[in-house]
C-alpha cells in the first residue's frame, strides 16, 4: 500500500492484486477483438461512403469508374461539408456529379457529364466542386 500527501489530505492507493500477480488482460469486445482494433474499424468504418443502391446503379449504366484517387477525394468532400453542417451536398469533379447524403456518408446518385446538361439539382443544401 502507498501513501501520499495531496492538499493535506491523505490518499491511499491501492494494487488490486489477484493471488500476488496484477491483471493485466486486455479488454475484449463481445466478437473477440480488443478495444484498440474495434475502435480502429469503428472510424475506418465512419469515414468510408456507402453507395444506395440507385447510385451503384447510375455509376455502371453512366461508366463511371470509382477509382481509389477518386473515392478518396469525394470522402474529403464529404468531410469537408460535414464540418460545415451540411446535410445533403452536390459534389462535382472533374468527370462526374454526386449527391450525396453527409451524415450518412452515403452516395444517393451519380451523373457523368452528359448528364449534367440539364444543369438542375434539387434538395441539396451544398456543393462541392474538386
Amino acid at each position: 500500500m502507498q501513501v501520499s500527501n495531496f492538499n493535506n489530505s491523505e490518499i491511499r492507493l491501492l494494487d488490486i492484486v489477484n493471488k500476488g500477480k496484477i491483471n493485466q488482460s486486455k479488454p475484449v469486445t463481445k466478437n473477440g477483438e480488443d478495444f484498440r482494433t474495434a475502435f480502429s474499424n469503428e472510424l475506418s468504418r465512419a469515414k468510408s461512403l456507402n453507395f444506395s443502391k440507385h447510385a451503384s446503379q447510375r455509376l455502371y449504366s453512366r461508366g463511371i469508374e470509382m477509382s481509389d484517387d477518386r473515392l478518396t477525394k469525394l470522402s474529403g468532400a464529404v468531410d469537408k461539408a460535414a464540418e460545415k453542417g451540411s446535410k445533403e451536398s452536390l459534389i462535382l469533379d472533374d468527370s462526374a456529379a454526386y449527391v450525396v447524403s453527409v451524415p450518412n456518408r452515403t452516395v444517393i446518385t451519380a451523373f457523368d457529364r452528359n448528364n449534367l446538361r440539364e444543369g438542375v439539382f434539387t434538395s441539396i443544401d451544398s456543393a462541392i466542386i474538386l
